[in-house]
């Protein structure tokens, strides 16, 4: 592969492709009407978001190599890689839609100070969204009404009516992956068991003692995933963010340790992973109402 290149502007995204450019900051492409293109692999200063209607790959998105299947939306947020993963001699037809904008767009708007809660932009290639007929309807709707915005012409109504219209396009995205967790309840409820099953055995072993608590992070690296994508698996199934569960498990635990009346409670903290004794004690005592001591003479 050839170096990574740096993807700064919607305009040299439409000028690999042959489109014009109908604003600088944002722009909605049918990828049917766009040239070939060489593989490359981008880091993104841009909000990007690829609508795949046909078998094309493979892409590296992310840390992941991934086959686009039919109708499927993957996200790439600033500072990600991206690209084809094939000799930089081949030409790649682009197919679909493409959303690209930066984040200047929608600076100091409602969707810039919570574009980081669609937490999709950060999920992994394993975890792209796919949609059903219906749902691709949709949101090839959304991005005709950006298209028409844009060229009909810039005046003092376009970036409100465009930056509603991503919104709009990103609330259906939350629904759509909403029902994805559903429909793949089967799947989740296995990684929700090797969940559990990674935090026993990580407590079973010398890993608190040497790397301390278990974070969001760590769990979702050991079960293949991003921290995003974990996090709000393990909301949707639980209602927990993983956070609480790792806290309750954590709780679980201590309630066994604590009512050993062989060992401090400082000696209890330091094996569960915490640095701090008050720390334990600050985090039994939220989630049981009782300081460990409290709980060791009441059991």
């Amino acid at each position: 592969m050839e170096k990574i290149e740096k993807l700064t502007s919607v305009t040299q995204f439409n000028t690999k492709r042959g489109q014009l450019t109908l604003h600088p900051l944002v722009s909605v492409l049918d990828q049917s009407k766009s040239i070939s293109i060489q593989s490359t692999r981008y880091i993104s200063e841009l909000y990007v978001v690829f609508l795949k209607d046909v078998k094309c790959g493979p892409m590296t998105y992310g840390r992941s190599h991934y086959d686009y299947e039919d109708e499927t939306l993957i996200f790439i947020a600033p500072g990600q890689v991206y690209g084809i993963d094939l000799p930089a001699d081949n030409l790649v037809q682009p197919t679909g839609w493409a959303l690209v904008f930066h984040p200047d767009f929608i600076r100091g708007t409602a969707l810039g100070k919570q574009i980081k809660d669609y937490g999709f932009f950060s999920y992994d290639s394993n975890e792209a969204l796919h949609l059903s007929t219906r749902e691709k309807q949709i949101v090839i709707e959304c991005f005709s009404k950006i298209k028409d915005e844009l060229e009909h012409g810039i005046d003092k109504y376009s970036k409100t009516l465009i930056i509603s219209n991503i919104e709009l396009f990103l609330n259906y995205c939350t629904r759509f992956y909403g029902r994805q967790f559903i429909t793949r309840e089967n799947l989740n409820k296995d990684i929700l068991v090797r969940f559990e099953e990674l935090l026993n055995d990580y407590f079973q072993s010398d890993k608190p003692q040497t790397i301390g608590l278990p974070s969001v992070g760590f769990c979702a690296e050991q079960l293949h995933l991003s921290a995003n994508y974990f996090g709000d698996l393990i909301k949707k199934e639980t209602g927990k963010s993983a956070q609480e569960f790792i806290h309750s498990a954590i709780i679980n635990l201590a309630k066994e340790k604590v009512v050993d009346i062989t060992r401090s409670i400082s000696e209890v903290s330091y094996e569960m992973g915490f640095k701090y004794p008050a720390h334990f004690t600050r985090l039994f005592k939220q989630w049981v109402g009782q300081s460990p001591t409290e709980y060791r003479i009441a059991n």
